[in-house]
């Protein structure tokens, strides 16, 4: 009877305690959604406003959807600047850079996880301290540099510069520190060699860190206005962000179809992180659960 007792009064406190728990959640809900709104309003505007004619884009109140929609803009973001070149370029960077990016990231935190070798740790410790260095210290030697090698208005400048991420491997390490150190000893006992635990072994299980680097790269390089600034002189070889300037000029802005050519290239980006998410969100998940 007492326990009944108690359990009843332990279900009555819980029930006296819903109001505020729902009230706490209702809050956290409406947070949530407000935040949600406040970033994606920015790019329904943007989608309304490449639909739209230059005079309408900023009247007030804001028409969401357009009376009359010009699907002429898009047309003309297509053939009034070599749009489609800007397009092939972008991508071929973005690709490249992410790909060598996986390949080296991983073989480096592979190495600083599962090799032995003398003053592994501090190497590691001081190769991540090179985060710290803010992008406007190395901007001047890494131009030097490249122009060295006779790279300057070449896409290979941004991609060589691209290829290495202390981030990168600091994010493979992690994870290959998840991984138990039997399953490598158990390989070498088998006779298989280091190249082979890795790429065999290891690699297979990591595509949760690859995923998460694969999304990071290819929008970081995507969206890279500085690096092709710097580096590009051609319009040939000019970018998204490089060639997206030919709708501004000292007399004005074309908006509608500045706002159609950056609907057009924030395609990829989209693409990537909804083929890639599954295992993004895996990752995260498994890194919040083992921390």
């Amino acid at each position: 009877m007492e326990a009944v007792i108690r359990s009843g009064g332990g279900a009555g406190g819980t029930s006296k305690k819903n109001p505020g728990v729902l009230l706490r959640r209702g809050i956290l809900y409406a947070v949530l959604i407000i935040v949600s709104l406040s970033m994606v309003v920015p790019f329904i505007w943007m989608l309304s406003a490449s639909l739209k004619s230059e005079g309408e884009i900023f009247g007030f109140p804001i028409q969401w959807i357009p009376s009359t929609i010009y699907w002429d803009n898009y047309v003309k973001v297509w053939t009034q600047v070599p749009f489609l070149t800007y397009y092939l370029n972008t991508i071929k960077i973005a690709v490249i850079t992410t790909c060598l990016q996986v390949v080296t990231c991983s073989m480096a935190a592979y190495a600083f996880a599962k090799v032995r070798f003398p003053e592994r740790d501090k190497l590691f410790v001081v190769y991540l301290a090179t985060m710290m260095i803010p992008f406007q210290v190395m901007m001047i030697p890494q131009f030097l540099l490249m122009k060295e090698f006779g790279l300057i208005n070449s896409h290979w400048s941004l991609i060589l510069l691209g290829a290495f991420s202390p981030f990168g491997v600091f994010l493979f390490r992690q994870f290959y520190m998840s991984i138990p150190e039997e399953l490598s000893e158990a390989a070498r006992i088998d006779g298989l060699s280091e190249f082979g635990i890795y790429l065999r072994i290891l690699m297979p299980l990591m595509r949760p860190a690859i995923a998460s680097l694969v999304i990071f790269t290819f929008m970081h390089s995507w969206n890279d206005f500085l690096g092709p600034l710097i580096y590009l002189n051609s319009d040939k070889l000019f970018t998204l962000q490089l060639g997206m300037q030919h709708f501004q000029s000292e007399y004005g802005t074309e908006y509608a179809l500045l706002m159609g050519a950056a609907v057009s290239a924030i395609v990829p980006t989209l693409l990537v992180y909804f083929v890639a998410q599954d295992h993004f969100i895996e990752g995260i998940s498994a890194g919040a659960v083992k921390g």
